[in-house]
């Protein structure tokens, strides 16, 4: 025990797993560098001196999707535009997370009723954490956004219980 105690001092510091896990997760978002549209130019506003992402732990835009564990979907997605998202969205290391930036990349915008070659809502063909309204909206929004998917991390639980088996499961 004395080796123990003289090893540390007073630089002891005890915490949950969870709390520690997602503390690292959620100062360090990745985005994608991903615009497809007029929604692109609020999200580089969004990098810029005025509006600071940096401060949130995610200023590093990344190139490549094997980089990143946030895609930005800002703008229209049309179905040709759509297997590359997904191929992109797939190519991504986990945990990974999606901001549907726009009314277009949430709905399809003004052209839901007659763009038909619009996709209705990237949630379509990718899992979406948080939808942001707009057209486009503003560099405040996609912030806030930000800030939704971080109290989202934050409530994720890292080690999970293991399931219980169920008399169903052993027949």
């Amino acid at each position: 025990m004395g080796i123990l105690e003289e090893a540390f001092e007073e630089n002891v510091l005890t915490t949950r797993v969870d709390w520690l896990l997602n503390w690292a997760k959620l100062n360090s978002i990745w985005p994608m560098t991903f615009g497809l549209a007029c929604c692109a130019i609020e999200m580089m506003a969004v990098g810029a001196a005025h509006h600071d992402i940096d401060r949130f732990g995610a200023g590093a835009f990344r190139a490549t999707p094997r980089q990143a564990d946030l895609m930005i979907v800002a703008g229209t997605v049309n179905f040709k535009m759509g297997e590359r998202v997904k191929r992109l969205y797939e190519q991504m290391p986990s945990p990974k997370y999606v901001i549907a930036m726009g009314a277009c990349a949430t709905g399809g915008g003004p052209y839901f009723k007659y763009g038909y070659t619009v996709m209705k809502g990237v949630d379509r063909i990718i899992p979406v954490d948080v939808y942001i309204a707009g057209c486009p909206p503003r560099p405040e929004a996609l912030l806030e956004g930000l800030m939704t998917l971080q109290d989202k991390i934050r409530r994720t639980p890292v080690i999970r219980k293991p399931a219980r088996l169920q008399p169903a499961d052993l027949a």
